[in-house]
């Protein structure tokens, strides 16, 4: 026998921008339905640093851009969540540093100088005194300057679980190859169809919302559309697994638009540390093989930092693709991406601080279309259905 479910949203893809957006819609009211083929946070999300970007690395060039003003609101808004103060409750999660910093190893040029003490950035930016050093930065050898950055760094897994609290029974797994089948009428979809040990489930809503990441591209498949269209843009990280005990958050700048790179520091069960390292050195990073790669971070450390010993540290590195809307020569999109077709709305956040902006564009829309929340008291699907779990830490495939 099948049941027949009747919702008013079906967000497909469990990553920050699927959960963020369900848990919006559920305390709006609605019927919101998540589907995840994997585990919640199992893409993009978990491999991210956890930054809440408030679009400073974007000012590098020593003036505002249509990134860094597009995402300047974000931290606050984060913040809100994290102390209880939105709609959204992210009470439960872990802050891993109030700060994120921005680390030159030697002076700046004065117009980034000048910039960066101007009144447009008052608040968002300040430079620190000798005495005010993060205490990896304490010590003789470190002769550069340290700015501190209005923006938190974040235990994304935290997140993840406090998005999903209380509302797992509003999730389901789905395998898209073997029990999950997509039904389309007149350019719209008409039903999703989920078969799993005896139970048929058949959803409908108003409006299909794709969160998927990567994963978008497959769905337009299923879909018969081939706008938008996605970019892929490859990162090759790099974690290195240590016992050092100063945590460091921090872009370290040179003489690009771009951080050289980026260190966040991240507790391994064991007691170790991880230091994850993007930015200029993973984009390029991706044209090395793993050993090659590590051989030029290990030497970039050496230099930065010289008074951190690394010697008996475990190397490892990480491809990572960062699905968005294509842009022009495969540049980076400046927000969040959403656009109506047939029933659904394909979207990318483009960066995990812009989950917040994706999730009210969303609403916005359903609003404008007169999808109204239907009341979701006492909803919930069949019990007998598979739920997703959790993603593990990054690093849990390399050194755990």
């Amino acid at each position: 026998m099948t049941e027949i479910i009747n919702a008013d949203v079906v967000v497909i893809g469990g990553g920050i921008a699927g959960l963020w957006l369900l848990r919006t819609l559920h305390n709006k009211g609605y019927k919101a339905v998540l589907l995840e083929n994997n585990s919640f946070g199992g893409g993009q999300t978990s491999k991210s640093q956890g930054i809440i970007h408030g679009g400073i690395k974007y000012t590098l060039s020593g003036s505002l851009t249509k990134a860094s003003q597009c995402i300047v609101g974000m931290p606050d808004r984060w913040r809100k969540a994290l102390n209880g103060d939105d709609n959204l409750n992210l009470m439960d999660s872990t802050i891993l540093s109030n700060h994120h910093y921005l680390w030159s190893p030697g002076g700046l040029n004065s117009k980034l100088t000048s910039f960066f003490a101007s009144k447009v950035l008052r608040g968002r930016v300040e430079l620190l005194k000798q005495s005010q050093l993060p205490d990896i930065f304490q010590c003789q050898g470190f002769k550069g300057k340290i700015y501190k950055l209005d923006e938190i760094v974040l235990d994304i897994n935290t997140v993840i679980r406090s998005l999903i609290s209380g509302l797992e029974n509003k999730c389901l797994k789905v395998d898209w190859c073997k029990n999950t089948k997509l039904t389309m009428e007149n350019n719209n979809i008409d039903y999703i169809e989920i078969k799993q040990k005896e139970e048929v489930v058949r959803l409908r809503a108003d409006r299909y919302v794709t969160t998927a990441g990567e994963g978008t591209a497959d769905l337009m498949q299923l879909l018969g559309v081939n706008e938008p269209i996605m970019q892929l843009r490859p990162l090759h990280m790099l974690m290195i697994k240590h016992k050092y005990s100063n945590p460091l958050f921090a872009h370290c700048i040179g003489s690009k638009f771009i951080p050289r790179m980026t260190i966040t520091t991240h507790a391994a069960a064991d007691g170790s540390w991880i230091w994850y390292l993007g930015g200029d050195i993973a984009e390029k990073g991706v044209k090395h093989s793993p050993e090659k790669l590590i051989n030029i971070a290990k030497q970039e450390l050496k230099e930065l930092l010289p008074w951190v010993d690394l010697k008996d540290a475990k190397w490892a590195t990480m491809k990572v693709n960062r699905a968005e809307p294509k842009q022009n020569d495969l540049l980076r999109p400046d927000t969040a991406f959403c656009q109506t077709v047939g029933n659904s709305i394909i979207t990318w956040p483009t960066k995990l601080a812009l989950a917040p902006n994706l999730s009210d564009q969303i609403v916005n829309m359903l609003e404008a279309s007169n999808i109204n929340p239907s009341s979701n008291k006492d909803f919930s699907l069949p019990k007998e259905l598979l739920r997703p779990g959790v993603s593990p830490p990054f690093w849990s495939d390399y050194f755990d």
